[in-house]
């Protein structure tokens, strides 16, 4: 599934003599992103259910890794946006689906579908995926900013707005959430935010 952009970073690649480093769709990326979960569970010991962002699957592949590792009981429950529910979809089915240009706040999960090496990876070592709407995903930014004081992105803020909105029961258990990202334009932010102050 190439796109205009991935288009474009190869032929400057390749005039320039220069890597590609993919931002999702890699082992060592893969790896590094799953340091987040590694590192939360060595701070807390096990949990029962890790939240964890997705959108091409890099964190929530490595997080899930980390986790089967580190906490092997822990249920790993990626999230994603309603309007990007590639991940979801393909995870209920088993065969890899697609999103393109989807209408969602979190631009992070804006990727197209997961990649060949993330598939098997959320099939074989995710227990669940469940979607949030935008609305949810700007509750849980809005108390994230105001009440903790942690800035955090859209796509950032998924599976903070699975914890606060419910789709995934958690009462009475040790609850781990990857919040991830920072990247906000702040003008944006204050329109989001306007309708909740």
């Amino acid at each position: 599934h190439r796109t205009t952009r991935e288009a474009y970073a190869e032929e400057v690649a390749r005039r320039e003599r220069l890597p590609i480093l993919p931002p999702y769709d890699h082992p060592d990326v893969v790896a590094g992103q799953g340091t987040a979960a590694k590192e939360l569970l060595e701070a807390t010991g096990p949990l029962d259910v890790l939240l964890v962002p997705c959108g091409g699957g890099g964190l929530l592949s490595g997080s899930a890794l980390a986790a089967r590792a580190l906490a092997p009981g822990c249920r790993v429950v990626g999230v994603e946006p309603a309007t990007a529910d590639d991940a979801t979809r393909s995870f209920r089915t088993g065969t890899l689906h697609t999103v393109h240009n989807p209408d969602t706040i979190a631009d992070g999960a804006r990727t197209p579908s997961l990649g060949q090496v993330t598939f098997p990876i959320v099939r074989a070592c995710v227990d669940d995926m469940v979607t949030v709407p935008d609305e949810a995903i700007l509750r849980a930014m809005f108390f994230l900013w105001e009440r903790m004081k942690i800035v955090v992105e859209p796509t950032g803020a998924l599976a903070a707005a699975a914890l606060f909105e419910g789709p995934i029961p958690v009462a009475g258990h040790r609850v781990g959430v990857i919040l991830s990202g920072g990247n906000v334009d702040l003008k944006a932010a204050l329109t989001w935010f306007a309708p909740l102050s």
